[in-house]
């Protein structure tokens, strides 16, 4: 499979029939179908899936969501020698069979190449954004190093910054004990990054518990690093001026964002609430989002 079909991601392995007509493609498409209904029993699940872990709660929440308007996007499937193999979209599989539906719409590909299948799902995860930072930063080394595309060629494919890749594979040379932090959502990308910068697997360790053990956001978190403030002191002065840097972070982070956005600061943690008025609005936030992760 070429990177220029990957780079148009499943858009270009997948051709609905009204447009099979039309304008051909140079390439045959790997599939030629309409969406079908399948059944859940017979699908069975990619064994190598990018995506590690599911959040319980949201996949509790999309599964009342298909109980109540059913699977909006259709699942990628292959056939196996016995029913399917699950491509892309295990979490609404899964959260259709906690629904209690007996079938789901998929997209069946016509393909055999185990390497096409692992490339396949890799790419449709990420264009997704259905991986957490690190799993995320795996697919991209898989890519990169199990199937010879350079950070350029990934960035096509996904739709990407370079640096964006080179940034997120430079994540997998955190001490384990860090990564697993990451993976559990301890600490973000940001601080990960922010992490990096102590070069040493020592120094590194160090940082990452004084950051957990502070709770410190990604800026302190590199003020600590640049050695501008001890940790105690800069923790102090926030506590005395809450409100009004509390206050001003809030106007910068609405004009940043373009919507209603509410800062909640206790002791030692805090919450950041988002409003969207729309599901436009709220893509556009999204995108906005990841444009700086």
């Amino acid at each position: 499979m070429s990177v220029n079909r990957l780079g148009k991601g499943l858009e270009a392995l997948i051709r609905p029939q009204e447009q099979q007509g039309k304008n051909k493609p140079k390439e045959k498409p790997i599939i030629e179908s309409s969406i079908s209904e399948i059944s859940l029993k017979d699908i069975q699940p990619n064994p190598n899936q990018p995506r590690h872990e599911f959040d319980m709660i949201a996949l509790e929440e999309l599964s009342d969501s298909i109980r109540k308007k059913g699977v909006i996007t259709p699942i990628t499937v292959r056939k196996a020698s016995s029913g399917y193999e699950l491509i892309a979209g295990e979490r609404r599989w899964r959260a259709s069979k906690k629904a209690k539906r007996k079938t789901i719409p998929a997209y069946i590909l016509d393909i055999n190449s185990h390497s096409e299948i692992i490339e396949i799902a890799l790419i449709e995860n990420i264009q997704r954004q259905d991986l957490n930072a690190l799993e995320e930063a795996e697919a991209y080394a898989v890519l990169n190093t199990d199937f010879g595309m350079s950070h350029n060629q990934i960035s096509k494919s996904v739709g990407k910054k370079r640096v964006t890749i080179s940034n997120a594979l430079r994540l997998l040379k955190l001490p384990p004990e860090i990564r697993k932090s990451l993976r559990k959502g301890q600490i973000s990308a940001g601080h990960a990054r922010a992490i990096l910068q102590g070069k040493t697997i020592a120094r590194m360790v160090e940082l990452w518990k004084i950051i957990l053990k502070n709770n410190l956001s990604v800026r302190a978190a590199e003020d600590l690093i640049k050695g501008k403030l001890p940790i105690i002191k800069k923790k102090k002065s926030i506590l005395k001026s809450h409100s009004p840097q509390i206050k001003a972070l809030e106007n910068q982070l609405i004009e940043i964002l373009g919507t209603k956005v509410k800062l909640k600061a206790g002791k030692n943690k805090g919450s950041i609430e988002i409003f969207y008025f729309s599901e436009d609005d709220l893509d556009r936030i999204i995108d906005l989002i990841n444009s700086v992760t």
